[in-house]
């Protein structure tokens, strides 16, 4: 886009100081929970398995039989930021030895609907019975940081666990004990795609120990299709072991589609006031973007900086109602007008996040990828340099303006930290995974250095944003 088309856009809208109502915290709200996820006093006496070896023994199930089964179907305390570096490092670090998860046995699929992380476990990669404690320890080590926001789980058994890789009961029973009170909590859902009878016995054996809250949670899906569907995942982003499972399972689902390849947007197609679901380029296109920002953006900040909209707490991490979201998103995308002045605030919020989640490019570029993967292997010294070289030089213009909008306002967030409970590094496990994504299945050790960048962009932005990128008399440092 030509440099002529940009159009000096009015600031965000600071934060008004002026209202005089007494807000009141939503601490109490969000702390009560009139029932636990699982009643300690039963786990307080010596372990003694719901289910013994025999148990099972008896059924004599083979993996391999399918049958369908029946569909059983807030905030936790915020990250210091001495914490999140805490975090980084060991995630970096996890690059070594004694790393007991194997690649490609436990990932993150994406963010669903709602936003919210998708962690994906997979059967086939299990490791050997005698380290499938470790390696169930270490997966609840590396998934700590993001359980205080919800999340749901994908369990890929695809056919089964051979018995040299199958964990046992105690050990399933104990792992469970040890997980804290967020990892159950804030557990959306837990999907179990091409299950056997063997996991469902096995469920049924524990169900007795478990609250019918958590219970609740548990779907089971005999296809890739109907996981789709639940949480709008890009399944063609999958290992090809797992879609090649589903295709010899569900044969019928793949005879008029070809549910391997993306679904390929036709901007053409679209109504020209189309802004969820399209790229940057079409919305600039046929939109009046003010300095490049898309009108839902600019009308959902300045919604979110007033007093009463910006402190609220844990905004952008408690889930807003996604009816009411999708809703807006629709009529957006009409052209009818949309009014967030009486919109609850978690909604406005869902609505942004949904925005940058639904571009059909991320914002900061599937180019720009690996390099800022890379930014945990950076010296600390070399991060400030890189930071502003990738921003200022190598995103476009469009995407930088974009971005930068985005920080300031993002920063404003967090000066209201002490009632929101919004850190930087909050923020960034919250938006990262919707401004930029892999083509393919990202594991944790990619999902960290992304939001390691993104927390340290807000924390330095005056030092990255004190410059214009159009101005080339102004050297980089």
């Amino acid at each position: 886009m030509e440099a002529q088309n940009k159009i000096i856009g009015q600031p965000i809208n600071p934060v008004i100081e002026n209202s005089e109502e007494q807000l009141p915290s939503l601490s109490d709200l969000h702390d009560y929970e009139p029932k636990l996820e699982f009643d300690d006093t039963e786990i307080n006496e010596p372990f003694k398995s719901p289910i013994q070896g025999a148990v099972l023994e008896q059924y004599e199930i083979q993996e391999d039989e399918m049958v369908l089964p029946d569909h059983d179907s807030k905030l936790g305390n915020a990250l210091t930021e001495e914490d999140f570096d805490q975090l980084l490092d060991i995630s970096a670090a996890n690059i070594s030895s004694g790393n007991m998860i194997k690649k490609g046995s436990f990932d993150i699929l994406g963010t669903d609907r709602q936003g919210n992380y998708v962690f994906g476990i997979h059967a086939s990669k299990f490791p050997d019975k005698s380290e499938m404690e470790s390696f169930i320890r270490d997966i609840i080590t590396k998934v700590n940081k993001y359980v205080e926001n919800d999340y749901s789980i994908v369990y890929f058994h695809q056919g089964g666990i051979t018995e040299g890789h199958r964990p046992s009961t105690q050990t399933l029973w104990s792992c469970y004990k040890d997980m804290g009170r967020a990892y159950k909590k804030n557990l959306k859902k837990l999907y179990v795609v091409h299950p056997t009878r063997w996991i469902k016995i096995l469920w049924n054996c524990f169900r007795p120990f478990i609250s019918a809250k958590f219970s609740s949670k548990l779907i089971y899906y005999m296809s890739l299709d109907e996981l789709q569907q639940a949480t709008g995942l890009d399944i063609s982003k999958l290992p090809e072991d797992v879609k090649e499972f589903d295709r010899k399972q569900n044969p019928q689902n793949y005879r008029n589609s070809n549910n391997s390849s993306p679904d390929v947007v036709d901007e053409k197609s679209l109504p020209e006031s189309t802004q969820f679901g399209v790229s940057l380029k079409f919305i600039i296109e046929h939109n009046q973007c003010l300095n490049y920002i898309p009108p839902i953006v600019r009308q959902c900040v300045d919604s979110l900086s007033i007093t009463g909209m910006i402190d609220t707490e844990g905004i952008f991490r408690r889930a807003g109602n996604y009816a009411r979201i999708n809703e807006l998103k629709q009529k957006v995308n009409k052209g009818e007008r949309v009014d967030l002045k009486d919109v609850d605030a978690y909604v406005v919020a869902g609505l942004l996040k949904a925005f940058f989640r639904d571009l059909t490019e991320p914002l900061l570029t599937y180019d720009l990828y690996d390099e800022i993967v890379a930014f945990l292997t950076w010296a600390k010294e070399d991060r400030p340099r890189n930071v502003k070289q990738i921003l200022r030089e190598k995103l476009p213009e469009a995407n930088y303006e974009l971005f930068k909008y985005l920080v300031e306002f993002l920063v404003k967030v967090m000066e209201c930290e002490d009632l929101n409970k919004m850190t930087s590094s909050n923020l960034a496990i919250v938006f990262g995974p919707n401004l930029l994504w892999s083509n393919i299945t990202m594991s944790l050790e990619e999902v960290s250095p992304i939001n390691a960048f993104i927390d340290f962009v807000l924390q330095n932005h005056k030092d990255i944003y004190m410059v214009d990128i159009h101005n080339p008399q102004i050297p980089i440092d």
